[in-house]
């Protein structure tokens, strides 16, 4: 009884109540996206928003059996859950259905299952699981080798359908590395080789390089009386401009004329508010004309008229911004942003090194859809289609997240033990 009692207790409810508070604010904004005057209930199952309802209840169910489960469960069978979800990955790629110029779904009947948004959380697990079981250290290179395999066969599958926002996702665990101690200097690179395929897109290149080459040279002279700066400066910017170089290559041959077309809308390169930016003019329209308070629930004319596209899905926000206004928008984000901080509230609480790194998994994961899906429905990011957490439109995305979600609060109610 006591040992009930005490699991009560250690359950973090708060994040549960978040959990159930944007799956609630999702369910009647996808109500608001699609809405059918014929169908007006908002548990009509001939409608996405009644079967919406039915996924949050399985979802519900899901996360009760991961509740009851024993936590060494999860460690044990990370592998095992990690190789299912690429024998998935494989099988789509072999008789799913193709939708949107993706093929990411394995019909079930009715249902579409999509195997990319279960390969996130045993993705995690994996990554977990291998290393709080190494001797290793976060510097050595066997370990950062074999992490980086864990993440790029999921990775390389999910870009085989190709669902390049999905597979975008993985790349977010390096945050869950540094924590464990990856060299900061990796997320710098990383940083600065994000700004320069931007400006390779922007600026001439050999203009670029001229710039890179000055840079190098005012550096080299002002550390010319340490030499042992020489080599990593000159190594540094050879790189830097090889990969200048290497961004035209990539850009046309390995993103879809569609990306481009929305990373060039977005960079300003191309302005058309009737074609490839259509999406982002009438999402910021929607948005935008919410004011401060919105027009009120089932009222947004956006919304009402289908002016954005995958309103119930990718771009639900918009149904949020126009409807509950920039005060419903505030809380939305609140809601995430204090869900975000719990869980690495949750992930510094760990006595084990397995569910704080799973812990950072989560957080990543969950802060990188946030972030990219708001940022791209206001402009700030390019349209790469992936969901907002447990706001979205779709079975696969909830239950995922809920998976995700679930696991973590078990992990955190036997903290007190080892895993």
């Amino acid at each position: 009884m006591n040992n009930q009692r005490s699991f009560f207790f250690n359950i973090d409810w708060l994040t549960i109540l978040i959990y159930l508070a944007l799956c609630v604010i999702g369910w009647f904004n996808i109500h608001a996206a699609v809405y059918d005057p014929l169908h007006p209930s908002i548990v009509d199952m001939s409608t996405n928003y009644g079967k919406q309802f039915v996924f949050i209840i399985t979802a519900l169910i899901l996360g009760l059996v991961i509740i009851l489960l024993d936590s060494k469960f999860f460690s044990t069978f990370s592998p095992v859950f990690y190789g299912i979800t690429l024998l998935l990955l494989i099988t789509v790629l072999i008789v799913g259905r193709n939708v949107g110029g993706n093929q990411a779904w394995i019909p079930l009947g009715s249902f579409r299952l999509q195997p990319s948004e279960f390969a996130k959380f045993s993705t995690c697990l994996l990554l977990a699981h291998y290393i709080s079981s190494t001797n290793l250290k976060m510097g050595d290179l066997k370990m950062i080798g074999v992490c980086i395999i864990i993440l790029f066969i999921p990775t390389s599958l999910i870009m085989l359908q190709p669902d390049t926002g999905s597979a975008l996702t993985f790349t977010s665990l390096v945050f869950a590395l540094y924590r464990e101690g990856l060299s900061g200097y990796i997320l710098i690179i990383g940083a600065i080789l994000i700004v320069l395929f931007i400006l390779s897109l922007l600026i001439n290149k050999f203009i670029l390089v001229a710039i890179l080459v000055a840079i190098a040279v005012m550096a080299l002279a002002l550390f010319r009386q340490s030499r042992k700066f020489v080599v990593p400066i000159t190594v540094t910017t050879v790189a830097c401009i090889a990969f200048i170089f290497s961004v035209n290559f990539a850009y046309q041959n390995i993103l879809q004329s569609h990306q481009r077309n929305r990373i060039d809308v977005i960079l300003g390169k191309v302005n058309d508010p009737r074609g490839q930016g259509y999406n982002l003019n009438q999402s910021k329209i929607a948005i935008g004309s919410g004011g401060l308070w919105g027009k009120g629930y089932l009222q947004g004319t956006q919304t009402k008229y289908d002016f954005v596209p995958e309103q119930s899905t990718d771009f639900i926000f918009c149904t949020v911004g126009e409807e509950w206004g920039f005060a419903g928008s505030f809380v939305v984000i609140g809601l995430y942003l204090i869900l975000l901080l719990r869980i690495i509230n949750i992930a510094e609480r760990q006595r084990s090194s397995f569910s704080r790194i799973y812990a950072y998994g989560v957080a990543s994961i969950i802060f990188f859809h946030f972030f990219i899906n708001i940022g791209m429905t206001i402009g700030l990011v390019p349209v790469i289609g992936i969901p907002l957490p447990f706001l979205s439109y779709g079975g696969s995305s909830l239950w995922s997240f809920t998976i995700l979600l679930f696991i973590l609060l078990k992990l955190d109610s036997n903290r007190m033990g080892i895993i």
